[in-house]
């Protein structure tokens, strides 16, 4: 120390206290490479996940419906207006339809008064040949189901509508129509009640 002269040891005295070390800390904000750290991250992924549950807090299962405002649903008995008339397609219909309310959504179904109102009729059951065979003769029937709805949502009467919805299916010519018929009605009517579920709750 004796031998530095006065002009090294003035320059030591004015030289910064720390400055390399403070050049290789990082802001506790920042990690490397300028990015925030990974517990802020995890903070705004948990936030997007938040609201976008309760941005869908009131859908059910494919419904789009404001529980606040509608909480009722009347769905009145369908009868069988065709021309032909196959008995257990009305309760197969009916007991489909008032199911599948009863399972993808969470409105109370009554007998009068609903917030939601759906009825109607059963209007066509029709048999078409549909396909010939190489001796002249048809190889496939199709067997169509058509049914008319009127809705009504006494909380917003624009959306009210009448309208009909029908399905189709094909069996084989060589097959009596009795043999097949309550597996191909329920089929169209599975088709049908969902058109039906989709134009009135769905809104799709």
């Amino acid at each position: 120390m004796d031998s530095m002269t006065s002009k090294e040891m003035k320059e030591i005295s004015t030289m910064p206290v720390g400055r390399n070390r403070a050049q290789n800390v990082q802001s506790p904000r920042t990690s490397a490479g300028g990015c925030p750290p990974f517990s802020i991250v995890l903070l705004f992924l948990f936030a997007g996940i938040l609201l976008s549950s309760c941005a869908i807090s009131y859908k059910f299962n494919g419904a789009s419906i404001d529980y606040e405002k509608t909480k009722t649903i009347q769905i009145d008995p369908f009868p069988i207006r065709s021309s032909y008339v196959w008995a257990p397609m009305q309760s197969i219909f009916n007991n489909k339809l008032t199911d599948l309310y009863a399972q993808q959504t969470k409105l109370k179904q009554v007998k009068r008064g609903g917030d939601l109102v759906v009825a109607g009729e059963i209007t066509g059951f029709d048999q078409y040949n549909k396909g010939v065979s190489a001796d002249g003769y048809s190889s496939q029937v199709q067997l169509k189901m058509t049914v008319n709805v009127r809705f009504t949502n006494n909380k917003n009467h624009k959306e009210d509508f009448e309208r009909q919805f029908s399905a189709t299916t094909e069996y084989d010519a060589t097959q009596q129509l009795m043999a097949v018929q309550e597996e191909l009605v329920t089929q169209m009517t599975k088709d049908i009640t969902e058109q039906i579920f989709n134009a009135t709750v769905a809104n799709w």
